[in-house]
């Protein structure tokens, strides 16, 4: 028999089912073939260039990705778009791509083929992206970012914070993070529709990752290191503050405040003091405004998820970016203040230090520039107990004096007409001549927080009858207001309540001014006082202070704040720690 005959009845030879060897091969070819060509052609649509082959793509959601970290970073790893809407895994991909035949149907019918029409639908089309990242618990979004891969040392606090409360809650990336590559809709969604769409899955929880866990067991400390040599294991606060930070003013004597309160050996604490635009009351407990605003109406701190974060949130909101629709040209968004305090048996002595501005940035707004031409700063002070104690101010210990800046204000956008507050008839129970100020939810019978139908945010008109308002002052019900104007040298002891009333306290003394480029502010107040307003302070207690600071002759809220501190006597764990 010759070799061919023998290859030829080997190929005819029955192997599974009836079918010879030689069908078997052939078909298996012709898989392979096939099998190839449909994984190329999958994997073809799953390139930028063909992403963006069509204009609606090119035109709307391209540009605005090009913008953001997904597409140029410090690594240098491009998250393209088959990375955020295409899954990886075989079933789900094929899944999606008979889904995106719907979405070439409409290309056809040139439903979103204008940038115009684009955007009539780009709610609906990000809402459809929202709920399947959220039915997948954000797989996508895990192909890169994954709590076991996570460093929560090299992570911001407030990074920190919302990961490992993720992990516990069953929060997803898309709770938090949506508009991370385009352009910001989730604004456009109700309260309850945003509720619901960043509401934890409890079956999304996972177990906190191990170097989380050594991270949380160690009490939030780092390891720093010297080369390859590890060296001393620090505090996050320790390590942060020896990071290069805004420049910040020795703490040294200055014949501007005429010191007579020996500061030297007392430890100085930098606190950095922003610009908030009009950053509201009611603009931090919506979530379409403000991204934090779960965790803070479940308890949380301004000052949990924002220290690290003040300088950065300052610049973005004084260039006009956010939240600021008449910025100051040549204003600078974050002021760094060195802060020192003692206390004897009758009084707390405070030391404030801060750089100049160095020039005149003059307001567009304003004749002349300047808003307040008799004092080139105005610096405050603000105190209430905590929320413990005090339970009438609901939320002192999370927001500080955050709490009296309402969406009505003077400079804020629901800021009422002249003609209506002279009008109002609650000019006999307030002072309307200068517009309307800060003050307390607790003096209102109702505050608007979102602003359903068009309704004005806030509720300077829903004023408590004036009885109420007096029980709310004798229960302590108020914030404590200290100020000093330096080109009058006037100190004020005042509060806030119904609105901001700057006389009635026992009194305070400030004095200070400017050398060297350097203001130094002293102040000496009475730690126990009998006058309405005043905040008694005993020193087994801890209070909430927050300072502003009104530089470069502004008014208003064109000023710098601090975050709601923690302030004590012989107590480390205050953020601000009077020493006897």
């Amino acid at each position: 028999m010759s070799i061919s005959s023998k290859k030829f009845g080997l190929m005819s030879r029955k192997v599974m089912f009836g079918t010879t060897l030689g069908a078997s091969l052939f078909f298996m070819i012709v898989g392979v073939i096939f099998w190839g060509g449909f994984n190329t052609s999958m994997e073809v649509t799953n390139t930028m260039d063909f992403c963006i082959s069509c204009h609606e793509m090119e035109e709307n959601v391209y540009k605005e990705y090009q913008k953001t970290i997904h597409y140029t970073n410090r690594s240098g790893v491009r998250a393209t778009c088959s990375d955020c809407h295409v899954p990886r895994p075989w079933i789900h991909k094929v899944v999606r791509k008979i889904q995106a035949s719907n979405e070439v149907f409409h290309k056809v019918l040139g439903s979103i083929d204008t940038p115009e029409k684009f955007d009539g639908k780009r709610l609906k089309l990000a809402k459809n992206v929202w709920h399947a990242m959220k039915d997948t618990d954000s797989r996508e979004c895990r192909n890169c970012h994954n709590f076991d891969s996570m460093k929560p040392e090299d992570q911001k606090k407030r990074s920190r914070k919302q990961h490992a409360a993720g992990m516990e809650d069953g929060s997803t990336c898309i709770d938090c993070h949506k508009g991370i590559a385009h352009k910001k809709v989730h604004d456009q969604l109700s309260e309850e529709e945003l509720e619901e769409l960043s509401k934890p899955d409890p079956d999304n929880k996972r177990p906190i990752a191990p170097q989380w866990q050594a991270f949380i067991d160690n009490g939030n400390k780092l390891v720093k290191k010297t080369g390859d040599e590890k060296a001393e294991v620090e505090s996050v606060a320790e390590v942060e503050e020896s990071k290069p930070a805004v420049a910040a003013p020795a703490a040294k004597a200055s014949s501007a405040s005429s010191s007579k309160v020996n500061w030297s050996g007392v430890e100085a604490k930098e606190v950095v003091l922003f610009y908030p635009g009009q950053a509201s009351m009611e603009w931090v407990m919506k979530g379409s405004d403000h991204g934090g605003k779960r965790a803070f109406m479940t308890g949380d701190r301004c000052f949990d998820c924002h220290e690290e974060e003040e300088v950065d949130i300052g610049e973005v909101i004084a260039a006009g970016e956010k939240v600021e629709p008449t910025p100051i040209p040549g204003k600078r968004g974050s002021i760094a203040m060195k802060v020192q305090a003692k206390h004897d048996a009758n009084n707390i002595y405070m030391r404030f230090q801060w750089d100049d501005a160095g020039k005149h940035n003059p307001v567009p707004f304003v004749s002349g520039g300047k808003m307040d031409p008799k004092n080139p700063i105005k610096f405050a002070v603000m105190l209430t107990t905590d929320s413990e104690e005090n339970p009438d101010v609901e939320y002192a210990e999370r927001a500080g004096c955050w709490q009296t800046c309402h969406h009505d204000a003077n400079y804020m956008p629901h800021q009422p007409d002249k003609s209506v507050l002279k009008s109002s008839p609650l000019a006999k129970q307030l002072d309307l001549s200068g517009g309307f100020t800060k003050y307390l939810k607790e003096s209102r019978t109702a505050i608007e927080i979102d602003g359903k139908g068009g309704k004005k945010r806030g509720g300077w008109d829903k004023l408590k009858s004036q009885a109420e308002i007096d029980a709310l002052l004798k229960k302590g019900a108020f914030m404590d207001l200290l100020r000093y104007k330096s080109g009058t040298g006037e100190s004020e002891d005042g509060y806030i309540l119904a609105e901001r009333v700057m006389t009635g306290g026992q009194g305070v003394s400030f004095t200070g001014g400017l050398e060297g480029g350097v203001w130094t502010i002293e102040m000496t107040r009475k730690l126990t006082s009998d006058k309405l307003g005043d905040v008694s302070m005993a020193t087994d207690q801890m209070y909430n202070i927050g300072f502003a600071i009104h530089d470069d002759y502004t008014n208003s809220r064109f000023h710098h704040v601090s975050l709601g501190l923690k302030l004590g006597f012989n107590n480390e764990d205050a953020e601000i720690n009077a020493v006897k």
